[in-house]
């Protein structure tokens, strides 16, 4: 596909809220058996219950997915998601942490903590999306991936259950790519296929 070089991508973090859980019910299955990057996902819950979300999507996907814990070293080809009511970090290592600091944009977790951390570390080797939702977290955690080197996507606004998470990014640095769902998928496809044939891992 025409854009950015996919090739070398090691971290995909993914931001969602209003609408969410149907776009990433979409795109998530879309990574293929094989795939090498690992995913770190935050989309916004309520802080009062437990998140059911790795039980959704554990079944749509080829790839595990599994709610992240604290101190956990990053396997590749996992799906991690933040548990509800805590930060997702990305540390050295690379390993997770979660977080009970203050809320960022009213949001525990937070998109811009996870996207900058994960800049952190994975610079230039890091892909950040961007989807629906209704409030500017994300818009900064994605400046930050872009900053570091990485390449950066936001759903295209028009098809976004609510656009305003992507517009508040898409005023702070031009993304690499603005595509749809549909294009989002086939880029999980293609990011899968390069990261699995960069390891001699299994094409799905």
């Amino acid at each position: 596909m025409s854009g950015p070089a996919l090739n070398g991508i090691e971290g995909v973090v993914i931001g969602a809220s209003a609408g969410g859980v149907q776009a990433l019910s979409e795109l998530l299955p879309a990574f293929p058996q094989g795939t090498a990057a690992a995913i770190f996902v935050v989309l916004h819950l309520p802080r009062d219950r437990p998140s059911l979300l790795t039980e959704v999507f554990s079944r749509k996907c080829a790839l595990e997915v599994r709610e992240a814990q604290d101190k956990e070293p990053v396997t590749p080809g996992t799906v991690y998601l933040a548990p509800s009511n805590y930060h997702l970090l990305v540390d050295e290592g690379p390993q997770l942490a979660l977080s009970a600091d203050e809320l960022v944009h009213h949001s525990r977790p937070s998109i811009d903590v996870l996207f900058e951390s994960a800049a952190d570390v994975y610079r230039n080797h890091l892909l950040g999306v961007l989807l629906t939702g209704a409030n500017e977290d994300g818009a900064e955690g994605l400046a930050a991936v872009h900053d570091a080197g990485g390449i950066t996507v936001v759903q295209e606004p028009q098809t976004a259950q609510v656009s305003t998470m992507v517009r508040c990014a898409m005023q702070l640095r031009t993304p690499d790519l603005v595509l749809p769902l549909d294009g989002i998928a086939e880029l999980f496809r293609a990011v899968g296929r390069d990261a699995a044939l960069r390891t001699g891992g299994p094409l799905g």
